[in-house]
């Protein structure tokens, strides 16, 4: 969720300081983009999975306080949600065994963690929504303690003036009213962050945002929310709409969302926080005290924090990240796209696919992005996102085509040819795309798993829903646990 902050009250006078202080910190990120001040010799990518905690009957466990306490690690943090932790992974270079590397640390990592946590009742689960969710936990007793959350909530909410309205129709039709954000904690993922070149930054990112859609159809693992089955990805309609500012006059005027898949595709990553700055007002009017001009003028770093601060409260799906480690400035797309989840593996497989097709599409002599509209990258993406594994997407020289016959026909070489462009070894390669394809030949994904245990466990037992997606959950969790990937899930 970002960088901590203290509960406060904001005045017109901060925010109109705040506003001035990011155009300033804007204006410094120009400079350092001419300038070509920043670390670009090993790039590292990076993972962020957020999980969610149960206790024994497969309900959510309001605990993460208590895990955070018996686990120990400062590469797990607090979420949203108290059902919710965050593994932060620490970066890594692809090549030279870096994906096996991630899939490793990762399991034992949170092997470890679960063995901790299941000491104060909590059980980790890497799922995109938990399906047992019910509306009691939607309420404000439910955000965790860190008075960051309830700032942010406060502040969409007075931004918004009213509740928050959440409605979804998919296979069943949700309705209903937060008068908190703490719906938000409900969308668990992963992010995958991948460091790029100031000049390479556009193609990265339109590559990302192409991609995107294909990402969702063959990750989709969020089909529950609240009882009701919804849009395979249905992590993508909550997000969108629990965060959501805009009263339905604003919406009907045009005014973005902040939870935003673009309108276009860039060619330089300041495009995008100009964009950032010019649309969107503060959620967090937090000033600090460094001056970016004097800083950068003297020949140092700037942390731009204003700029950074803002630019968290913009949930893009594929984010740009200014940062700095060891006071060299870089600049990365944090992917968000995909859901947490179903199993370690299941997450590197759609790692590698992400990093191989990205590397290769940015190295295409004609761009993907110059043969596609924006709009089609964005269809695909919400169309996915409703359709899961089985959904029809547009593709140039193609046109709507099956999301599988995609991936196996055209976007599974090119992962494997970007992977070998990253350095990945033949091994990692075939073992980790082997995943992504037989997905597709099976046609099975953690959505269509949940789905098809839910109406198993639902009709052969005669079940309440309830029951029967706790049963659901804790049969997803014993699979989980054996790391095989879902597409060899039983049923």
């Amino acid at each position: 969720m970002g960088q901590e902050v203290d509960q406060r009250t904001f005045s017109r006078e901060d925010r109109t300081r705040y506003r001035a202080k990011v155009r300033r910190c804007l204006d410094v990120f120009a400079r350092m983009l001419s300038a070509s001040r920043f670390d670009v010799d090993r790039p590292m990518s990076g993972i962020e999975i957020e999980l969610n905690l149960i206790d024994e009957q497969g309900s959510p466990a309001l605990k993460n306080v208590e895990a955070l306490e018996a686990i120990a690690d400062d590469d797990f943090q607090t979420e949203l949600g108290q059902f919710n932790i965050e593994i932060n992974v620490p970066p890594r270079r692809l090549d030279d065994g870096g994906l096996e590397a991630f899939e490793s640390g990762i399991r034992d990592d949170l092997n470890e963690a679960a063995r901790k946590a299941s000491g104060v009742g909590a059980h980790l689960l890497v799922i995109g929504i938990l399906p047992t969710l019910e509306h009691g936990h939607m309420t404000a007793e439910s955000l965790s303690p860190n008075p960051r959350y309830e700032l942010l909530s406060d502040q969409i909410l007075a931004a918004r003036g009213e509740d928050i309205s959440i409605t979804i129709d998919g296979a069943d039709r949700l309705q209903t009213t937060a008068d908190t954000i703490v719906p938000e904690a409900a969308c668990t993922s992963t992010q995958l962050h991948l460091q790029v070149s100031p000049d390479d930054y556009a193609p990265y990112w339109n590559a990302s945002q192409a991609v995107a859609g294909v990402q969702l159809a063959l990750g989709a693992n969020s089909p529950f929310l609240l009882g009701k089955q919804l849009w395979h990805e249905t992590r993508i309609a909550l997000f969108e709409q629990a965060t959501d500012t805009r009263s339905e006059e604003l919406k009907t005027q045009g005014v973005r969302s902040r939870v935003w898949f673009g309108e276009r595709w860039i060619n330089s990553i300041f495009d995008l926080f100009e964009e950032n700055v010019r649309y969107f007002p503060a959620l967090l009017p937090i000033l600090e005290d460094e001056d970016p001009v004097e800083v950068f003028e003297r020949g140092d770093t700037p942390s731009l924090a204003e700029l950074r601060l803002h630019n968290g409260t913009i949930y893009r799906w594929n984010r740009p990240v200014y940062d700095v480690v060891a006071d060299r400035p870089h600049v990365r797309v944090e992917n968000r796209v995909l859901p947490a989840g179903p199993t370690i593996v299941d997450t590197m497989a759609n790692a590698a696919f992400y990093f191989g097709v990205t590397r290769a599409l940015v190295g295409d002599e004609r761009p993907l992005w110059s043969q596609m509209s924006f709009s089609a990258a964005e269809e695909n993406f919400h169309t996915a996102a409703r359709h899961g594994i089985d959904a029809q997407l547009f593709w140039p020289g193609l046109g709507a085509v099956p999301a599988t016959e995609l991936v196996l026909r055209r976007l599974l070489p090119l992962a494997y040819e970007g992977l070998e462009s990253f350095g990945v070894g033949a091994r990692e390669r075939d073992r980790l795309l082997g995943v992504i394809e037989q997905r597709c030949l099976t046609g099975r994904n953690g959505s269509t798993w949940q789905i098809a245990a839910f109406r198993k466990a639902y009709d052969d037992a005669r079940r309440s829903r309830l029951d029967a997606l706790r049963a659901v959950v804790l049969a997803y969790e014993e699979r989980m646990h054996s790391n095989e990937p879902v597409h060899a899930w039983s049923l």
